[in-house]
């Protein structure tokens, strides 16, 4: 079942469900506008936010802002019917999925070609109820390349371009008054044509920027929102694992021994299976 919460005076979320793999929702309501983080992997998705938007008595959105092209946050873009802004890369490619008619054989042709993965292709069916001629897709009509500004009304919502593994096109998004940083899934490892994989400098590179907007309150789009210190302490752990393969290279038992010493962890506890699963990543990101 979706939850639904409101995390501050001014922003309101749907919470990530992973079943169909629905990221979260967010709106930021300021004295004169509303800004939509993300629209949804489908009307249906979309939908549930808007209704529980109208219960509360929310202002309604006027404008949307995509934090990357994958079909989770943008699929239910036509739902909405609101001005859209999106970093260059993601206009680019949702023009081109607008262009194609979608239905099972489209799906299974984008998967041979690694545009996505088989995981997806089952969430798509999941979401649509087995009818992928239902996806409808549209393309955002505001684009910008490096960073682009939204006033609301005594709140501003500053949006940068930031890249990443996980898509070429991510983008993130800071209430400056409310010292939250919306991350999309820029900091995710890379889940499309190929293996997964993390790139040591893009990771590293990331978490210099998200560091340096000192939020108060961090949220990825498939989690939960995290203070600082939850935040920093969970990801510190990913740093030090990314600088002990910048020590080490291709070596994961040296770099799983040298993390282990960083971690504090006694000799017959187990390194923790997410970082097992990262040095995986970080591996395939330097592999050629």
């Amino acid at each position: 079942m979706p939850e639904f919460e409101r995390i501050s005076e001014h922003i309101y979320m749907m919470h990530a469900e992973h079943d169909t793999d629905r990221p979260m929702l967010a709106a930021v309501v300021g004295h004169s506008r509303t800004l939509l983080i993300d629209g949804g992997n489908s009307s249906a998705h979309a939908a549930a936010f808007r209704d529980y938007l109208e219960k509360e008595g929310v202002r309604p959105p006027d404008v949307m802002v995509l934090t990357h092209h994958h079909w989770d946050h943008s699929f239910g873009l036509a739902e909405w019917s609101l001005p859209t802004i999106a970093q260059k890369k993601t206009a680019e490619i949702l023009r081109g999925f607008a262009e194609l008619k979608w239905n099972a054989d489209t799906v299974d042709r984008l998967v041979a070609e690694g545009v996505i993965s088989e995981r997806t292709k089952k969430d798509m069916l999941a979401e649509y109820g087995g009818d992928l001629t239902r996806i409808r897709v549209e393309e955002p009509n505001i684009v910008f390349e490096r960073f682009i500004d939204v006033h609301l009304g005594g709140l501003t919502c500053e949006i940068r371009y930031v890249g990443g593994d996980h898509a070429e096109d991510s983008c993130v998004v800071y209430v400056k008054e409310e010292g939250t940083l919306f991350l999309g899934d820029a900091l995710a490892q890379s889940v499309y044509d190929g293996p997964m994989k993390y790139t040591t400098g893009k990771f590293l590179a990331l978490l210099d920027t998200v560091f340096a907007y000192g939020a108060n309150v961090l949220i990825e789009s498939h989690g939960r929102p995290m203070s600082r210190e939850e935040f920093y302490g969970d990801v510190r752990r990913y740093e030090l694992l990314a600088r002990q393969v910048l020590r080490h290279g291709l070596n994961p038992e040296a770099v799983e021994r040298d993390l282990r010493v960083e971690l504090e962890l006694a000799e017959n506890e187990a390194l923790p299976e997410d970082l097992v699963e990262a040095v995986e990543y970080f591996m395939n990101g330097l592999e050629k």
